[in-house]
């Protein structure tokens, strides 16, 4: 009876490691889907010096890339960002005060002024990723922040950011 007693908690902690294995694992594949594609917009701004709206503007490209990716996480940006709501519309939203609209990624502009270059700045791109569990389903939404190298003379209208 000992023996039987014995191997059934010996069972059960095989159980709760191997859990925890395949959450570590799940983990990882999320984190590295998300940072991949993360990257790729980070690489996006940068060729096209900047965040243009319209059909053939880096949003549309963007927007493009994220549906190809099956992108599909939203959630909250914060004040002052912007913040893209649909990826079927090339146009950012600009975030106001206690909003609860949730995005699929959160643009900010950062002004990094040089004597002989007044108009240079960089940007800040904000997408999510959730951790997912195979029977628990989303536990968590976590956020992976990227920024660009600066664009001398950016080709935009959105406002940096204090």
């Amino acid at each position: 009876m000992r023996q039987a007693i014995g191997s059934t908690w010996v069972m059960q902690l095989v159980i709760v490691f191997m859990l925890i294995f395949v959450a570590f694992l799940a983990l990882s594949i999320n984190y590295t889907k998300a940072f991949k594609v993360k990257n790729e917009l980070v690489t996006i701004i940068e060729k096209y010096e900047g965040v243009k709206d319209g059909s053939s503007g880096s949003l549309q490209i963007i927007n493009n890339y994220l549906k190809s990716s099956n992108y599909s996480v939203t959630n909250k940006c914060a004040e002052g960002e912007y913040g893209m709501r649909s990826l079927d519309s090339p146009s950012l939203e600009q975030v106001r005060e206690n909003s609860n609209t949730k995005y699929f990624y959160c643009i900010s502009k950062i002004n990094t002024k040089a004597n002989n270059l007044p108009n240079r700045s960089k940007y800040e791109i904000k997408i999510f990723f959730k951790f997912n569990l195979p029977v628990l389903g989303d536990v968590f939404t976590f956020t992976a922040s990227g920024t660009t190298i600066d664009i001398n003379y950016p080709s935009d209208n959105l406002q940096p950011m204090p």
